[in-house]
């Protein structure tokens, strides 16, 4: 009964937190995308009915009510059960990844108490493939969501948020894959664990297995520029386009959540999760104190991942669909798979002889991974050279001039860069 009891006031505060952060990192967002615009951003929602402002933090409160008291207006030409069950899949995808959260252990102090595990679901020995089935489960409510509308807008988005799913899916499990071939366990606690007990975190060991996963995990999660399944410019709201009201605010929550998931991922697998060197020990149970601590120095890893990938958003351009998905199926593959080469022949042959020496074996593989990730970058940039150059367009200089210009040589010259 107690475990019970536990675990239902782990899921409240958890769904407490993750609504709070999401509604509050949206203006933070807004934030983020006016300094960069050079403009002011939401300042004014202060408490309701005064005049307090407080800098607009009660704008996601306004945002909220707004949507809450909105009009469920359902059209009448889509499937209603699909209509109503995507949002809700996706919601549940969005969450379901937390379950598996490792937060490390608190000891109360309180004899006769075992230590309180600050995962839902602790000791979980498959957490890794639950994370990776639960993460891509999110794409069956954006199908159903395109397919139950009954509108092509809302269709293309969905096959295209399905298309990306699972060209991203592959590079991300090879990344995965070499993280659990170097762990030598699927539980996240152990990972996260042996990062602090080491003090080498994985971003310092695999730095090409970190790039991939970074990637696809951006990719995944539906953000610029990756947001190709609900582009405003081409599909009107994507998959989503039929939507509006609560069934609206499901998915934007859901679809900020997969952001959130994404950095809390990428601190948990390669920044040491709750580890911080000299600050929070390495046991894996800690004091009440210490284990606050490690919660705020998570939290502080996942917000500089989420911080850069709004700064990400709103500093860079939106990818054609056919260079999205040539960057996943011809580099991000490739290169995971060079990491998983690399790993498999270390452990094969290389690790027995450098043991055998009395050498040490972590220093030793990350210099090799950071020599393989040196020269695949090397070997991609001869490879694969830019079908662009920085010279001035000459219609546009013959323009300026004054000069005649014919659209042949245009022509030209585009096929001239093409092929350099």
């Amino acid at each position: 009964m107690s475990f019970v009891i536990e675990t239902c006031i782990k899921i409240a505060v958890l769904l407490g937190a993750l609504m709070t952060a999401a509604a509050y990192l949206v203006l933070v967002e807004r934030w983020i995308a006016a300094w960069v615009q050079d403009r002011l951003g939401p300042n004014r929602v202060g408490i309701p009915l005064t005049n307090i402002r407080i800098l607009g933090l009660g704008q996601p409160i306004a945002d909220g009510l707004k949507l809450i008291f909105k009009e469920e207006f359902v059209p009448g030409h889509v499937d209603r059960v699909l209509y109503n069950l995507a949002p809700i899949l996706t919601f549940v995808a969005a969450v379901a990844v937390y379950a598996v959260v490792p937060l490390g252990q608190a000891d109360l102090g309180i004899a006769g108490w075992a230590p309180v595990d600050l995962t839902i679901v602790p000791k979980f020995d498959a957490a890794l493939i639950f994370l990776f089935a639960a993460n891509g489960a999110a794409v069956y409510g954006v199908i159903i969501a395109g397919w139950g509308s009954n509108n092509k807008y809302s269709l293309f988005g969905a096959m295209r948020g399905a298309a990306q799913l699972i060209a991203y899916e592959i590079p991300l499990s090879l990344a995965l894959v070499a993280l659990a071939c170097y762990a030598g366990t699927l539980r996240i606690d152990d990972i996260v664990t042996q990062q602090a007990q080491s003090g080498v975190w994985n971003i310092i060991l695999h730095p090409l297995a970190f790039v991939v996963f970074f990637i696809a995990a951006t990719a995944e999660a539906g953000r610029l520029p990756f947001d190709l399944p609900e582009t405003e410019q081409e599909l009107v709201g994507g998959f989503h386009t039929e939507y509006s009201g609560m069934r609206l605010m499901t998915f934007l929550v859901s679809e900020f959540l997969h952001m959130i998931t994404a950095a809390v991922l990428i601190v948990l697998l390669f920044l040491g999760g709750w580890h911080l060197w000299f600050i929070t020990g390495a046991e894996p149970v800690a004091g009440v104190g210490l284990a606050l601590l490690r919660i705020v120095v998570f939290v502080i890893k996942v917000l500089a991942v989420v911080f850069f990938f709004m700064l990400m958003r709103w500093s860079w351009p939106r990818f054609r669909f056919d260079q999205l998905m040539a960057l996943a199926w011809k580099p991000l593959i490739s290169w995971g798979m060079v990491q998983v080469t690399i790993l498999v022949i270390w452990y094969a042959w290389w690790e027995p002889r450098v043991t055998a020496h009395g050498w040490p074996s972590m220093p030793i593989l990350g210099l090799v991974n950071w020599s393989g990730f040196v020269l695949t970058w090397v070997f991609t940039s001869a490879i694969a050279r830019p079908h662009y150059n920085n010279r001035p367009r000459q219609d546009l200089v013959r323009l300026a001039q004054g000069l005649p210009y014919d659209s042949s040589d245009l022509n030209r010259e585009n096929a001239e860069v093409c092929n350099t």
